[in-house]
């Protein structure tokens, strides 16, 4: 068995049993998020509160596609589509699930990440740049393949998907790695003092007092002074 697959915690096709895996640890997903600390705040509120999206009609057309476009990655290069769920080797709650994985007889790895757009493309947007760096420290890999299919009104426009190939960039992995070790930090710390202040354990930090109520405490939380 390839080392990677040692590191699997969930596949998508059991989508309750992989949203459950992701919920504790930083996902490639949330470190596409990680550029400012204001985001990094963004990140760690939506850890502890829960995020109400629950997708549009983008990410309905991307879910859409993907199988599609999945199969032209295969054919065109060797990609198989992947679903499963992994940690890096260096922690259990830095996650990624790579839209494609290859493993070579060698135990090299080859990821694809596929996207849907509307939009004519110069770069690679920065956000999914992040994304994929973080899938390439998730799992070890030195390059990845970044495909895209444009549409206009969900009506696809490109005759084949575009793609360009990503190298691994040690630089911005480092700076991935710290600020999701800060994410996860502070959601330990704010799991924790919400349950204790939920059940009336103890009296809330940042200056609340035991006659606040909850919504009170939660609204603390969503202010920037108060998490700062």
């Amino acid at each position: 068995m390839s080392a990677h697959l040692l590191r699997v915690l969930a596949d998508s096709n059991d989508r309750a049993a992989w949203l459950k895996a992701r919920a504790d640890g930083v996902t490639a997903t949330d470190a596409a998020r990680l550029a400012t600390p204001s985001s990094v705040k963004q990140v760690v509120k939506d850890k502890v509160m829960g995020n109400s999206f629950n997708g549009n009609a983008y990410t309905d057309f991307g879910r859409q596609r993907e199988p599609e476009i999945a199969r032209w990655v295969l054919e065109r290069h060797g990609i198989p589509a992947s679903g499963l769920l992994f940690h890096a080797e260096a922690s259990k709650s830095h996650l990624a699930t790579p839209d494609g994985l290859h493993c070579d007889e060698e135990g090299r790895i080859l990821l694809a990440e596929i996207k849907t757009t509307n939009k004519v493309w110069k770069r690679i947007p920065r956000s999914y740049m992040r994304q994929i760096w973080w899938q390439q420290y998730v799992l070890g890999a030195e390059r990845t393949l970044m495909v895209w299919e444009r549409h206009q009104d969900f009506i696809v426009v490109d005759r084949e998907p575009k793609f360009v190939w990503i190298d691994r960039d040690e630089e911005e992995i480092a700076k991935l790695v710290t600020l999701a070790n800060e994410v996860l930090k502070d959601v330990e710390k704010y799991r924790g003092e919400f349950a204790q202040y939920s059940t009336g354990n103890t009296a809330p930090t940042h200056g609340y007092g035991n006659t606040h109520s909850t919504s009170d405490y939660t609204q603390s939380f969503y202010d920037a002074e108060t998490y700062a």
